[in-house]
């Protein structure tokens, strides 16, 4: 389901020579769902009614400044109450610019914020890992990791989170008894 409407969204920002702009605002939107405790429960839970979630989410958007094909799509799955997906279609509409632009995708967890120096440098690694192609990078913050980062670009992962070495760690020490 998530897929399809991914597909409806990207067909139509392509048709309107919009992607990157509905990318920007999927990705804003995407990042105020990871950041707010409050907005992931209004879009996650089934307590709240059509009505309801669309009124919030006009809010939030109007609020956060997303407009257009982006808000308009946002408000239509939340009237259809498809709002749960939201986060699966994004990622879904991400994986199709992706494609349409030639570009590979690397989902990236950091303990904590990069800086710019650092992803542009996380960005020209992975760039010569893909043969030249371009690089988008999903980045989500996960404290829990501890340091350090893992890297997921395709079918291949990099772990190289302090929390993985100090796992390997204890285990290596419970194996030495």
């Amino acid at each position: 389901m998530a897929g399809r409407y991914a597909t409806a969204l990207f067909e139509l920002a392509r048709d309107e020579k919009s992607v990157d702009a509905v990318k920007a605002d999927l990705d804003a939107f995407d990042t105020l769902l990871s950041e707010s405790a409050d907005l992931n429960r209004l879009v996650r839970s089934p307590v709240f009614g059509a009505d309801e979630q669309r009124r919030a989410l006009s809010a939030v958007l109007d609020k956060a400044g997303i407009k257009g094909l982006a808000a308009n799509f946002l408000l239509l799955v939340a009237s259809n109450r498809r709002l749960f997906a939201a986060h699966d279609m994004i990622r879904g509409f991400r994986a199709l610019v992706a494609k349409h632009k030639g570009e590979v995708t690397a989902e990236v967890v950091v303990a904590e914020k990069m800086s710019d120096p650092h992803l542009q440098a996380l960005k020209d690694a992975l760039k010569s890992v893909t043969g030249g192609k371009a690089v988008d990078l999903n980045i989500k913050v996960d404290p829990a990791i501890i340091g350090g980062l893992t890297v997921k670009l395709g079918s291949r992962m990099v772990d190289s989170s302090l929390r993985t070495k100090l796992n390997s760690v204890k285990n290596a020490m419970k194996e030495a008894r």
